[in-house]
């Protein structure tokens, strides 16, 4: 069982009309564009942000890219044409969502074009949300646990977004694949480091399944070193991204299945 999960110190998770946009601070870039969008198996509309990079060492400041051409087909031959609802920020008008399909993004931006791909992942439920005590260092802390099947003879790669007290947790991102544990109920861990639950506290977990090419994003994004605590190179490499044209970020295409509770 491949359990990781990600720090992101060195970026902020921006939340749009509540879908996750993950921006990060790249290591020593050329001029290019980072594209971060999604689709989901939830009601849209959906959101592709669009900015200019930053240097690993740079301020915390993405400049947003406007006026782009942005669009996301189906494999149904569907076309939706986003709109612009804030700078950088682009939305859909009437696609809908759902596990099997193919999705295709397409931005014109600055004079270049980028492409992507992505499948949605057939549905895995989250059945619960429960929590366990660590003690160690003299504390003890309580971490959320995430308990759901996973389905055998495919492989599943999963994504884990936790709230609390309606606040997303924007330090801490989760990803399992299930390449030692398929078919198995799984009880997965929900290690923060960088924030503590306390008795009485709302947690609302949201699971994602998502396709290879996004877990493999943040699964390289981990191993270069270059998130949170986990920083220890000089020159951290950037993830490897799925939209062409040396375009940084991902474009994912994911079921959501939520559970909430409170810390006991």
């Amino acid at each position: 069982m491949k359990c990781l999960y990600l720090i992101v110190g060195v970026g902020v998770l921006a939340l749009v009309s509540c879908k996750k946009i993950v921006t990060l601070k790249l290591n020593n870039v050329p001029a290019a564009i980072v594209i971060q969008g999604s689709v989901t198996n939830e009601a849209g509309p959906y959101y592709v942000a669009i900015s200019q990079p930053v240097d690993f060492y740079a301020d915390n400041s993405f400049p947003p890219v406007s006026g782009a051409a942005v669009t996301i087909s189906n494999s149904e031959g569907q076309t939706d044409s986003l709109i612009e609802v804030s700078p950088g920020t682009y939305a859909t008008t009437f696609i809908q969502g759902a596990p099997g399909d193919t999705y295709l993004l397409s931005v014109t931006a600055q004079g270049d074009h980028y492409a992507a791909s992505s499948t949605m992942p057939a549905t895995v439920n989250l059945d619960s949300v429960t929590f366990e005590e660590n003690k160690g260092f003299g504390q003890t802390r309580i971490s959320a646990v995430a308990n759901f099947q996973d389905p055998a003879g495919m492989r599943n790669y999963y994504q884990f977004v936790e709230y609390l007290n309606n606040q997303q947790l924007t330090k801490d991102l989760f990803v399992f694949d299930d390449r030692l544990s398929d078919g198995r109920y799984i009880d997965y861990t929900l290690f923060n480091d960088t924030s503590y639950l306390q008795p009485g506290d709302e947690v609302r977990v949201d699971m994602y399944c998502i396709d290879s090419a996004v877990y493999n994003y943040f699964y390289q994004l981990l191993q270069s070193g270059g998130a949170g605590s986990f920083n220890t190179s000089a020159s951290p490499a950037n993830p490897t991204s799925n939209i062409s044209n040396g375009a940084y970020g991902y474009f994912s295409a994911h079921t959501v299945s939520s559970q909430s509770e409170y810390v006991p």
